[in-house]
Parts: structure tokens; sequence; C-alpha cells
């Protein structure tokens, strides 16, 4: 009998994303109705947006009809149209829960979100039983699958009926047992810009793990016709875009303006369709020149942009195309060192060389380690942190890009009194070719990114750092 009157309920299991539902169900004289899937009120319940796309039904004549266990890479909702099963769910995803068992009864009242790489199987406890249940991908031949066998000792499924007595298909009979099981990894990483600055630092935290995927320039075109099939795009879990066109002066010329464009703005909205059609979390890198940098106090992420250049303009487009996709983490950032060249290995050098040179003392902000950057990103990530709009700097007081060539003299033992200050009209007046203008305040404010439980490094404790590794 079908249990009417239930509340619309989320429960959790031992399974870690599995999730039991009690679902509505109106019956009367004719019969009964209820909602399968109403996305509205069961995302305000609790469960995931999945995104289905597909719907399937398994009919099974007779009772003891017994399939499984069968593990796919994407998200499954689980339903009973009529009849009555028991259901059988094993973690064989990679990881400290890999052969978890979680087995229950569903009739028409109860459905399972079953999460990516968890095993579902089922056994029919009623004659004419249909099964239903709706994918968030389609079928593919090139998709990787997991299977168990039924009778696996360590499992230890206890069937109401016993599989010598049930219906068994050959080919569910001779899966491997748990110990011979291939583990589903995890959804992929893709790194854009997997060689530059941002790049290097995010090997460093995520390694080279199998599920994780480095580019570089050349190696995946955003702009192709073919993009949205250039990948089995439903594998990925996150892309990071750490790549953009960062030649803030060149992007004032007609052909660098034209570069900025297609890469900033025309290669992003593209990664943001795949992104979205294929429910993609998208971390975006953005930066301090979205803003005009009149502002006498840090920016808040909710402050209107307002971009005085080309290169900042294409970034504040990005940033809005970024903003449309359901999972996005957009950082903004500014005064990035990493490795590479970069404004503290300059000074360096000039130290040692015992120039003393002229820097600009009107622009103030705060720099930003790579190694910050990659650590907040992963942060975001790993506690799935509501998606938005993250300043990411390093931390402390603001500082002057003259204060910042002083603390580099200083810290590699020579006479910070030989940096002389200049404005950024004077520095540029005697420069050739177009310059775009930069914001003079690009302190950002980082309550929003330490709410989250994260703190990022004192910027003058991250530079010492930077300047005495080997």
């Amino acid at each position: 009998m079908t249990d009417f009157g239930k509340v619309l309920a989320v429960s959790t299991t031992s399974i870690p994303g599995l999730l039991v539902v009690d679902l509505p169900v109106h019956g009367d004289s004719r019969g009964w109705f209820k909602e399968n899937w109403q996305r509205e009120k069961m995302v305000a319940a609790g469960l995931p947006d999945f995104g289905p796309v597909q719907n399937n039904v398994s009919f099974n004549d007779a009772v003891g009809t017994t399939r499984g266990i069968h593990a796919e890479p994407w998200d499954k909702w689980v339903s009973v149209a009529t009849g009555k099963i028991f259901g059988a769910w094993v973690d064989l995803r990679a990881g400290d829960t890999f052969g978890m068992v979680f087995t229950t009864e569903i009739d028409p009242s109860t459905a399972i979100l079953v999460p990516r790489g968890v095993g579902n199987a089922y056994q029919t406890l009623e004659a004419d039983t249909a099964y239903t249940y709706l994918v968030n991908d389609h079928w593919s031949p090139d998709a990787e699958y997991s299977f168990l066998n039924l009778a696996d000792e360590t499992a230890a499924i206890a069937w109401p009926i016993p599989l010598t007595d049930a219906e068994v298909s050959a080919k569910d009979l001779a899966h491997p047992r748990l110990a011979e099981v291939t583990p589903i990894g995890p959804r992929k990483i893709l790194v854009l810009g997997g060689a530059g600055q941002l790049g290097l630092a995010l090997r460093d935290v995520w390694g080279e793990a199998g599920h994780v995927e480095y580019t570089t320039r050349g190696m995946l075109d955003l702009r192709a016709d073919d993009l949205s099939t250039a990948r089995r795009w439903r594998d990925y879990g996150v892309i990071v875009n750490a790549a953009a066109y960062t030649a803030v002066d060149l992007a004032e010329t007609p052909e660098g303006r034209e570069e900025a464009w297609a890469a900033n703005v025309s290669g992003v909205s593209a990664l943001a369709r795949v992104a979205t059609e294929n429910g993609i979390t998208l971390v975006h890198v953005s930066s301090d020149y979205v803003f005009d940098g009149a502002k006498a106090t840090p920016y808040a992420e909710s402050d209107p942009v307002r971009p005085l250049g080309v290169y900042g303009q294409t970034k504040a487009a990005g940033d809005a195309v970024v903003a449309t996709v359901p999972r996005h983490y957009i950082i903004r950032t500014s005064w990035v060192i990493g490795e590479g060249r970069n404004f503290v290995r300059t000074m360096a050098s000039l130290a040692e060389r015992g120039v003393a040179p002229r820097v600009v003392s009107d622009q103030i902000g705060r720099l930003t380690f790579t190694q910050d950057l990659a650590t907040a990103i992963h942060h975001l990530l790993s506690s799935e942190a509501p998606y938005g709009i993250y300043n990411v700097t390093g931390a402390g007081e603001a500082q002057s890009w003259a204060d910042v060539a002083r603390a580099v003299y200083r810290l590699t033992g020579h006479d910070p009194d030989a940096v002389r200050d200049v404005s950024t009209a004077e520095y540029f007046a005697d420069q050739a070719g177009p310059i775009a203008p930069r914001p003079l305040n690009s302190v950002l404010d980082l309550h929003r990114i330490t709410s989250t439980g994260w703190s990022p490094r004192e910027a003058g404790t991250a530079l010492e750092s930077y300047l005495s590794a080997p």
C-alpha cells in the first residue's frame, strides 16, 4: 500500500549525498497523484538543483526481479510509479566511504537522490512494479562506470528474496566483488592558464592529482565552434579561469583592444555557456581595475564597477557574464605576485644592481601572493561557500608601490631610501605609446572572504617569506 499523507521532507543517510525524500501522495477512490519532481519545492526543501535531462522507466513483471549494482557518472532521482521495491545503494566513489551500504524500501511515496558514483540496485517486492528515474546526463559509451556483484560478501546486502530465488541477469551475476571494483573518481577540475602565476600556485595546492587538468595557451580554444563538444564536460565539476589578457597598456591600442575583448569577454562568454549547460562551477579571476579608484575607503564586492580603461572594461564585462552562471565564484584581486617576472622581482634586481628607482607613490593597495589566491580558491570550493563575488588580497595596512619597493630594498639588505617617490602622472609623462589609466585606490575589503573561515596572510609577512624562499 502506498503511504498517503506524507509531508515533503528530506533525510540524510549513511552515504554522503544519498538523500531519502518523503513525497506527498494524494489518493482517493480513483487512485492517486503525486509531484514526482517539482524543482521549486524540492530545492527549497534542501535538495540540490541537479538539472535532470532524461527520464527512464524500468517495468518489472515478477516479484523478485533484481537489478544492479551499477554506478554511473551522473546524479539520479529514483522513485516508484507503481508497486514497491527494496533498494540498495553502495558507495563506489573513491574515498573514505567507499563500500558504505544503505538499504530501504520504496513505494510511490518515497524518492531517493543518488549522487554520482553511488551504486544503485533494487529488488521488486510486488508484481508489475515500475521503477522510474531522472538523470542529469545522457548515457554515453565514453562515460566512467563501475559495477559491484549483488552477492558481494563485504557489502552483505540482506536481500528480502534470496538471490538464488530471484530473477537476475547473467551480466549482473558476473560483476566483480568489492575488492576488484574500480572506484569512480571525483568530477574533474580544469585549470585554464596552468602555466601562469596562479596556475603554478594551483599546482602546489592540487598537485598532479588525476582528476585535475591544466591547460596552457593553445590547448583549448574558447572561441572554437566545437567548444561545447571539445570535452565530455559532464565529467567536470569545476573550471578555474586563471587565464586572461592582462597587458593593460597594450589594451589601449586597436589591436590590443580587440585581443582583450576576445580573451576577457568573448572567451569567457563561451566558457560561461559550457559551465551553465553542464552544471559546472566556474571560478573566474577578476581585477581591481573594474573600479576607478576614486573611493576613499576599501572597495566591497557590492560596489558598482566604474572601469577607467579598456582592460578594466573587459574584466567588468567578463564579471557580468560569469555572474549569470548558476554556480560561480568571481575572485577580485590586485597587485598579484607569483612565479616569474613581477614588481617584487624587478625591485629586488634593481636593489642588487645599486639602482635608485623612481616608484609611484599615489597608487595604494595590498600585494596578493598567488599562494594565498590559490588557497582561497581551494577553500571556497572545498567549503562549498555561497556562490558570488569575493575580494581576495593580502591583509594588513594598505601601501603604495613606493612603500612596497622600500620594503623589498630593506628585506634584501639594501638602503630603502634609494627609492624615490613619484606621482603616476610624473612616472608616465615621458612614456611613449598609449598608457592605460590606473585606479589610485586598489584596496579591497576582505570581510566577505574572512567570514567564510579563511584569512589571507598579512602582505608584509608574505613578502618577507617570498623574498627568503630559495
